[in-house]
């Protein structure tokens, strides 16, 4: 990059801000096909019928912010890639229950490897219900890696 990030003013500005809201209401017909395309198996997931029927627990994973990034963050030069991503259910996500998915950007981290220096983001999705009780929280980790420099021959 050709001029060092402050990530500590990134951090400051733009950390633990909700940036994008998103509203959700799972079908039993979404349950199961996530389910079955993630080859689960057992009946609280693939059986609407069942008395415990509820989305398998990554399934927040699946849920997408209208907005990558707040407004304002700055272009991080290079090359951007997807460097993961993480779930932890908290508690059960069930069909025809109104989800308000709320998201912020988590963390932004540098790093430098043999490739050269990396810049990290995380956003997180919160998903909570009407009571708003956190059922999940997504991840998405991005990581810009900045261009090489072209070595004279």
């Amino acid at each position: 990059m050709t001029e060092t990030l402050n990530i500590d003013s990134i951090r400051t500005n733009f950390l633990n801000q909700d940036y994008d809201e998103r509203h959700f209401e799972l079908t039993p017909e979404q349950i199961v096909d996530y389910a079955e395309a993630c080859g689960e198996t057992a009946l609280r997931y693939t059986d609407p019928e069942h008395p415990d029927f509820q989305a398998p627990p990554t399934f927040a994973s699946s849920f997408q912010p209208g907005k990558r990034l707040p407004d304002g963050f700055p272009k991080l030069p290079g090359l951007g890639m997807d460097a993961g991503k993480a779930v932890s259910p908290k508690a059960p996500m069930r069909p025809g229950v109104p989800l308000v998915g709320r998201t912020h950007l988590h963390d932004v981290y540098a790093k430098t490897g043999r490739s050269g220096r990396m810049t990290f983001m995380v956003t997180r999705m919160e998903v909570y219900d009407p009571d708003q009780l956190l059922l999940a929280t997504a991840d998405t980790r991005i990581v810009i890696r900045e261009r090489p420099t072209k070595v004279a021959p």
